[in-house]
């Protein structure tokens, strides 16, 4: 129908009336309306259904889901299937290992183990286990998980284009940020994956995952990102991105991609019995570490000396702080580059070499990635003012590190079995709390009808003892519960309001 030479015939003459033709006329627009909306639906059928960089470089969105196909058949061959090899070494079947007496007499030693063949001895036993990794350089270097290799005596990787199978080895591997460097000799060329920006990919955004789930390699999935920044108790310097893009045993170590083709995470962990839900390491967290991988086989990383602690709501009203933005600074220690700068305890560090740091779990990943005698600008307040502090960053010791396995992802199976989270006790809170020493941890909250919470134990407490064994540090507080993880009872020694109470909680 030609809308431009269409005509509407009204009648004319007294035999129509003003009704008439104020109907027609409106019956005439909206079926121009109705045939104008077919053809732009009619329109749409032919449009674009997939994201496409415009000249500017933004992202345009047109109509329905992306076409993944093109993408897929592009990024398949940077991905590899990785098989390793692991010995175990079984414990003797011998049905009663601690007896000798009659039948040693009587068969003597070398009698015995040919009785029983080689019951007595350890047997060596092959498991196998699959995964994913992505090339990242035409050489030959892979990037995967630590825990795909962790331990293999013999890693293969399976190239997608030829199913050629090489032998690998380990380059450098980063237990902390779970990734590995591997390394093949290919006698060609081989396609390479884009590594992307991670911190600028949005929540919403379509990602495709592509590995080797269940030994299935070549497996595309789709989604989008769920939430980034996601903290599951996987280590100190959790980050994850969260995807409903479908990943499962086997995924780890694979890329997961953006509609530009860029790797912007290495798929890392599910959640058990979890529909939709899985986390992969943001791939800026592997570039900070890639060379030294390379050149060092390790990780060297950041460290100023200070303990920090959330800044509760609580905490922030006796500073005399409106925000809780920021992390709190409960100790410094002498002669670590902390202390060298004129940071205390107490101070609350906002901005870290010009990085924001809003939450607890900000700073730790900020300082571990900043290269060792990197002198940055540190920003903090201190009696309600801004005070900046030039930080030389120094190397972690043995020590430090030693204080970061008591970190609170490390406690977190002991603490939620108990109900309870604990934090240092800092000399403003003890004020609070009015205790006269400052040395010790505090209960920062009990969950309700939780062990510790039946038991009697309350949020405010300061804990001097577990199991008669005093603490000071929560270093203290962490070797005492980890000691009795497996215990029925656990006693605690609390100073409440000025007054020691024991309280003995029950595990059963």
């Amino acid at each position: 129908m030609d809308l431009k030479n269409s005509k509407i015939n009204v009648p004319k003459g007294p035999k129509y009336g003003i009704r008439t033709v104020v109907f027609v006329a409106l019956a005439s627009i909206i079926a121009g309306f109705i045939i104008t909306a077919r053809f732009d639906l009619t329109n749409m059928t032919g449009a674009q259904t997939f994201w496409k960089d415009a000249p500017s470089g933004q992202p345009v969105k047109t109509m329905g889901p992306p076409d993944f196909a093109e993408l897929a058949k592009k990024l398949d061959p940077t991905v590899v299937n990785i098989s390793t090899t692991q010995i175990i070494k079984e414990k003797p079947m011998f049905p009663f290992p601690e007896f000798k007496g009659p039948f040693d007499e009587f068969f003597g030693g070398d009698d015995m183990n040919k009785f029983f063949g080689d019951q007595r001895q350890p047997k060596e036993l092959k498991r196998q286990s699959l995964g994913s990794g992505f090339i990242i350089n035409k050489d030959g270097y892979i990037l995967t998980n630590y825990h795909v290799i962790e331990n293999a005596t013999e890693i293969m990787v399976t190239l997608p284009h030829n199913k050629k199978d090489y032998k690998a080895k380990v380059v450098g591997s980063d237990q902390k940020i779970d990734i590995a460097l591997i390394k093949i000799k290919a006698d060609e060329s081989l396609p390479v994956a884009v590594l992307g920006n991670s911190d600028e990919a949005q929540i919403g955004e379509w990602v495709l995952a592509v590995g080797n789930p269940f030994g299935l390699g070549g497996t595309v999935t789709k989604g989008i990102i769920s939430q980034k920044g996601r903290i599951i108790g996987a280590g100190p310097y959790d980050n994850f991105i969260q995807t409903d893009a479908s990943i499962n045993p086997g995924n780890s170590g694979g890329p997961l991609f953006n509609m530009r083709g860029e790797v912007v995470g290495i798929n890392t962990a599910i959640v058990a019995g979890g529909q939709g839900i899985g986390f992969a390491t943001p791939i800026n967290m592997a570039k900070e570490v890639l060379l030294q991988l390379k050149e060092k086989g390790k990780v060297t990383r950041g460290w100023v000396g200070v303990s920090i602690q959330e800044l509760t709501p609580e905490l922030a009203k006796s500073f005399g702080l409106k925000t809780t933005s920021g992390v709190l600074v409960s100790s410094v220690s002498p002669g670590d580059p902390a202390a060298q700068a004129g940071m205390k305890a107490g101070d609350i560090i906002t901005s870290f070499d010009g990085k924001p740091v809003g939450e607890i779990s900000d700073l730790p990943r900020i300082v571990a990635a900043t290269p060792p005698g990197k002198t940055v600008e540190v920003k903090a307040l201190r009696d309600g003012q801004e005070k900046t502090m030039m930080v030389k960053v120094g190397t972690k010791t043995e020590e430090a590190a030693a204080e970061e396995e008591a970190m609170p992802e490390k406690r977190a199976a002991v603490d939620k079995r108990l109900g309870i989270t604990a934090q240092p006790l800092t000399p403003a809170i003890a004020k609070q709390l009015g205790a006269a020493d400052a040395a010790g941890v505090v209960i920062s909250s009990v969950k309700e009808d939780s062990p510790a919470w039946n038991a009697g134990l309350r949020k405010g407490d300061i804990v001097r003892e577990i199991d008669r064994k005093h603490i000071k540090t929560m270093k203290d507080y962490s070797a005492a519960l980890k000691a009795r993880e497996r215990e029925e009872t656990i006693l605690f020694l609390v100073e409440r309001q000025g007054q020691a109470i024991y309280v003995a909680i029950n595990l059963k």
